[in-house]
């Protein structure tokens, strides 16, 4: 095959070339092509031992790949991925640009892989907090059946990217440079990802609520959210709080959850085992912990999970995304 990866030389990109190699999934007998806006085209890049030139979108495009790895944002992918579609390309893209279309698949591949057909040339990775906070609710909600989740989160800066990772170091430094943001980050907690919106709601807290919603096929699910971002480059943590239609044996949420591929559950209290962004960092999988019963109201659940953003919140999903089109020849 013919495997692209476009915005191979961003923070996404570069992470998703990692996950390419440690799960094997460019094979010797595969062309890797690697894409990138035109100020990188020329540049250099190593993968396995191999050394390839970055190449520009019209020319990735006319290379016709099987499958191109969008990780180059919204606007990008509103205009190349329908070309590449055009040519017979799969396009599994990171962006936003088609999650909520409701022509286009939101895949999480261990909840609706299943939805996917050889048609779909389009097909939208969730954003990164809410993939982490999906794959823990679903299987629970199937058992329990969710009514109501209330979730705040506490996101690394590497979910707004190098500039924000420059920023936070630069501040350690005692350096005056660019800013990501429009206040400090270091020693800070800044309540807003992403732009807001006419409800007071940013972007990010509402991709929560919506692509929930859609990726659960259920659209009863209530969901608010408070998205913040903090000084981490580990990963995304999330403090969720579920209610369920009905009620729940704690002993049995935790074997759910334990029995669930892609999950890892860490919570042993007398051990002061619990997942954090420290341990997170690098892995592919979505670790939860601190299961607990909501003493304030009935049938209600508290959590804490926590993922490498870049990783099972990007770059692995959307590779497990694309081994399922291959295994299942869908392409």
């Amino acid at each position: 095959m013919k495997i692209a990866v476009v915005g191979a030389t961003g923070m996404v990109g570069e992470v998703m070339l990692q996950v390419l190699a440690e799960r094997n999934f460019v094979t010797a007998n595969d062309e890797l092509i690697l894409v990138a806006s035109e100020r990188s085209v020329g540049k250099e890049m190593e993968f396995q031992g191999k050394t390839y030139k970055v190449v520009g979108l019209a020319t990735a495009v006319d290379m016709k790949p099987e499958i191109a790895l969008f990780s180059a944002g919204g606007d990008t992918s509103l205009e190349w991925a329908p070309k590449f579609a055009a040519v017979g390309t799969t396009v599994v893209d990171n962006s936003s640009a088609w999650r909520m279309d409701p022509t286009k698949k939101l895949v999480v591949p261990e909840i609706n892989a299943g939805e996917l057909t050889a048609a779909d040339k389009i097909i939208a990775n969730p954003n990164c907090s809410t993939i982490q906070m999906v794959l823990a609710l679903a299987p629970l909600h199937k058992k329990y059946n969710i009514k109501r989740v209330i979730v705040s989160t506490y996101q690394s800066i590497t979910g707004t990217g190098v500039k924000a990772v420059k920023q936070l170091e630069n501040e350690y430094a005692g350096i005056d440079g660019d800013m990501a943001y429009k206040y400090q980050i270091h020693r800070n907690a800044i309540p807003q990802c992403d732009v807001f919106e006419d409800n007071g709601y940013t972007k990010e807290e509402m991709k929560l609520v919506r692509e929930t919603k859609k990726i659960l096929s259920d659209n009863t699910i209530a969901v608010t959210a408070t998205a913040v971002r903090v000084p981490i480059v580990g990963g995304h943590s999330e403090a969720i709080n579920v209610e369920f239609s009905n009620d729940f044996d704690i002993n049995e949420v935790r074997s759910i959850l334990e029995s669930t591929d892609g999950v890892v559950v860490q919570d042993n209290l007398k051990e002061f085992e619990y997942p954090m962004p420290l341990f997170a960092q690098g892995k592919n999988e979505v670790f939860v912990g601190r299961l607990r019963r909501d003493e304030s109201q009935p049938n209600t659940l508290n959590m804490w999970v926590v993922a490498d953003n870049l990783r099972k919140g990007a770059a692995t999903n959307t590779i497990q995304i694309a081994e399922y089109l291959v295994a299942n020849k869908l392409v």
